[in-house]
């Protein structure tokens, strides 16, 4: 592109290891991490597979790369959780707002949730590492607001695995996106206001 700033060596050696996950990510996906080869990867990049270990020793660090580096917008959720306003009400429906947005509608979210599924008898370590620094933290998160809308007599008193559930039909959502991908129509809002209106008839104290 005429006008385009070229990168210098240095940039571009500095955004190698980015393009070297994003490459990772689209070959897991498309191949799994069994039949994935790492001269795939750096074929995608456009590297020799000598580059590749230059960032990442093994196959195996690739993939704990590659998990952390799309494990992003859970941070993201986690950081505009501290954000909320409103009622108790309001903020755990804006906050299952972000968990549709960030992870049903989220293709690497969604990707996330396969190999979690897949190859996680093969990574034991580093998915119970991702539930507790992302998974545990947003459960914690519903239960905070379910107690305090206990607290102010908003909200009925909360039993025990209730965050569970409050969460599930968004995980519900992320499974059927992953079978069906783009051949179901998934009406996003629609479900949105569904499970707000449960939560409203589960939740909330008769006037």
């Amino acid at each position: 592109m005429r006008g385009a700033k070229r990168l210098t060596r240095a940039q571009q050696k500095a955004l190698r290891p980015l393009q070297i996950l994003e490459a990772a990510f689209e070959e897991f996906v498309k191949s799994g991490y069994s039949a994935t080869r790492v001269e795939d990867v750096a074929e995608r990049v456009g590297v020799t597979k000598g580059t590749v270990y230059v960032y990442f020793e093994t196959k195996e660090k690739l993939f704990e790369a590659m998990i952390q580096h799309i494990s992003v917008p859970f941070e993201e959720v986690l950081e505009s959780a501290a954000l909320l306003h409103g009622s108790s009400f309001q903020k755990l429906i804006s906050f299952l707002d972000l968990l549709y947005d960030q992870i049903a509608e989220n293709r690497k979210t969604r990707e996330l949730l396969r190999f979690v599924i897949s190859e996680g008898h093969r990574f034991p370590d580093l998915i119970d590492e991702h539930h507790h620094q992302f998974i545990a933290p947003i459960i914690a998160k519903v239960e905070e607001l379910l107690q305090q809308g206990a607290a102010s007599g908003e909200f009925r008193e909360i039993p025990t695995g209730f965050p569970d559930l409050v969460i599930a039909p968004i995980l519900t959502t992320t499974v059927l996106r992953l079978i069906f991908d783009k051949r179901m129509d998934v009406d996003r809002d629609g479900l949105l206001n569904a499970h707000a209106e449960m939560m409203l008839h589960a939740l909330t104290v008769a006037k």
